[in-house]
C-alpha cells in the first residue's frame, strides 16, 4: 500500500470534526423529537434568528484567536440598532446607507476597544467591559430609554420573503469571506500567530498592535450589523438588543474548538457552534419548554459539549 492509501484513521477523524458530529447527531435528536423541526417555516426561522449571533461569533472568534476577549459585542448590537432605526425614523435615511452608517459607527467602538488593548496595554477583558458600559450607554442615551419604532416596508426590507431573505444572503456571504480570510491571507495567518506566541511574531518584524486592534474592529462591525438584524426582524430599534450575547458567542467559539488561550479556532466550527446554541434553543421552543427552565438546560448542553472538545483535544495530543 503506498503512502497515499493510507489506512483510514477514525480517531482522527472524530478528533477533526468532533464539533461537526455533534451538530449532526443535535439535528437527528430534534428530528426525532419533533415533527415540525424539518419544515421549511422552521428551518427559514433558525437561519434568520441565527445570522446575526452567529456574525457575532465570528468577530469574537477573531479576538479570541489572538488571546483576548470581546465583552461589548452585545452592547455594540445595540448601538447597530438603535443608530439604524433612528437614521431610518428621525432622518428619513434609506435602509441601505442606514445599515452602513450603524456598522461603521459600530466599528468605533471596537477600534477603541482594540487601541487600549493594543497600544495602551490594558487586558481585553476589562477594557471591553468599559466599552460595553460605554456603548449600552450611548443606545440608552440616544433613545432616551424608549423603543426606537419602525414604520413597515423600511428595515424590515432585509428580512422579507419577497427579496429573498436578504439577512441570510448577507451572512452567508459574510460566512465566507471570513473563513476565506482566515485561511488564505496574510492578516488572518498573522492573527493565529499572535495567539500562538505574540514575541515570536514581534520579532519576526512584524507590527502586532494594529493586528490585535483590527481584530477588535471586525468584532464590533459585525455586532453592529447583527443589532441591524434584530432591529429588522422586530421592525424596532432598542437599546436593549444585545443583553448577554458576549456569553452566547464566547460559547458558539468554544463548542466550535476556539482555545481561549488564542491560537486555535476556525470561522466554520464557530459558525457550527453558533448553529448549535440555535437548534438547542430552537427544539426547547418546538417542545413547549418553558422560557425559564431553558437557560438551565442550554448551560448542561453546553457543559456537554464542551468537556466532549476536552476529552477530543487530550486524545489529539496522544495521536
Amino acid at each position: 500500500m503506498t503512502s497515499a492509501a493510507k489506512r483510514f484513521n477514525f480517531k482522527q477523524f472524530i478528533i477533526d470534526n468532533n464539533t461537526y458530529i455533534i451538530l449532526a447527531i443535535l439535528i437527528i435528536i430534534s428530528a426525532l423529537l419533533s415533527d415540525t423541526f424539518f419544515t421549511s417555516m422552521n428551518i427559514r426561522n433558525i437561519l434568520l434568528q441565527q445570522a446575526g449571533p452567529i456574525l457575532v461569533a465570528i468577530g469574537m472568534l477573531f479576538v479570541i484567536l489572538t488571546g483576548g476577549i470581546d465583552l461589548s459585542v452585545g452592547s455594540v448590537m445595540a448601538v447597530g440598532a438603535t443608530v439604524s432605526a433612528i437614521l431610518i425614523s428621525d432622518f428619513g435615511m434609506n435602509y441601505a446607507p442606514a445599515m452602513v452608517l450603524a456598522v461603521l459607527i459600530g466599528m468605533l467602538f471596537g477600534i477603541f476597544t482594540g487601541a487600549l488593548v493594543a497600544y495602551a496595554g490594558i487586558q481585553g477583558f476589562v477594557a471591553s467591559l468599559a466599552t460595553m458600559t460605554i456603548a449600552r450607554g450611548v443606545s440608552f442615551v440616544i433613545t432616551e430609554g424608549k423603543p426606537v419604532k419602525l414604520a413597515p416596508g423600511t428595515l424590515d426590507t432585509i428580512v422579507s420573503k419577497t427579496y429573498m431573505f436578504p439577512i441570510i444572503i448577507i451572512a452567508i456571504v459574510l460566512i465566507i469571506v471570513c473563513a476565506l480570510v482566515q485561511k488564505y491571507t496574510a492578516w488572518g495567518r498573522i492573527v493565529i500567530a499572535i495567539g500562538s506566541n505574540q514575541t515570536a511574531v514581534q520579532l519576526a518584524g512584524i507590527r502586532t498592535k494594529r493586528y490585535v486592534m483590527s481584530t477588535y474592529a471586525v468584532s464590533a462591525a459585525l455586532a453592529a450589523l447583527a443589532g441591524v438584524f434584530i432591529a429588522a426582524r422586530s421592525s424596532t430599534g432598542s437599546a436593549t438588543v444585545g443583553m448577554g450575547q458576549e456569553l452566547d458567542a464566547i460559547a458558539a467559539c468554544v463548542i466550535g474548538g476556539a482555545s481561549l488561550a488564542g491560537g486555535k479556532g476556525f470561522v466554520v466550527k464557530a459558525v457550527a457552534g453558533g448553529l448549535i446554541l440555535g437548534i438547542i434553543g430552537n427544539i426547547m421552543n418546538l417542545m413547549a419548554v418553558p422560557s425559564y427552565p431553558q437557560d438551565i438546560i442550554k448551560g448542561f448542553i453546553i457543559i456537554a459539549a464542551v468537556f466532549l472538545q476536552i476529552l477530543t483535544n487530550k486524545s489529539e495530543r496522544t495521536v
